[in-house]
């Protein structure tokens, strides 16, 4: 097991929302991020992220740990949800506030 899955597993299992994305939510750096980041806010997320594009090596291997090949990439509670369009989705059927209430409640 590589160093870099270990710091993602990390990231994953220590925060309950954790937006793996291009940039920050304050700055995102492409559409995608910017709309997962701006929806998990309009949900109530208090999110934990990671700019992968400061990370060369979380994002050369974080499609391996969540097998999914896109960024941005949403974890609750240290499960894998999607990226962009499962995260908008959820959040327009209202989804999305119930995990990140029901995540953040655990924490």
């Amino acid at each position: 097991m590589s160093a870099t899955i270990d710091r993602i597993r990390t990231e994953v299992e220590g925060h309950p929302v954790v937006l793996f994305m291009k940039g920050t939510p304050q700055f995102p750096m492409c559409g995608f991020s910017s709309r997962a980041s701006q929806v998990l806010k309009q949900a109530g997320a208090q999110i934990h992220s990671v700019n992968v594009l400061q990370d060369p090596e979380i994002r050369a291997d974080l499609p391996r740990f969540s097998d999914w090949p896109t960024f941005p990439q949403l974890f609750i509670n240290g499960e894998f949800i999607g990226g962009c369009d499962i995260t908008v989705e959820l959040f327009e059927s209202g989804e999305l506030a119930r995990m990140v209430a029901e995540a953040q409640k655990a924490a």
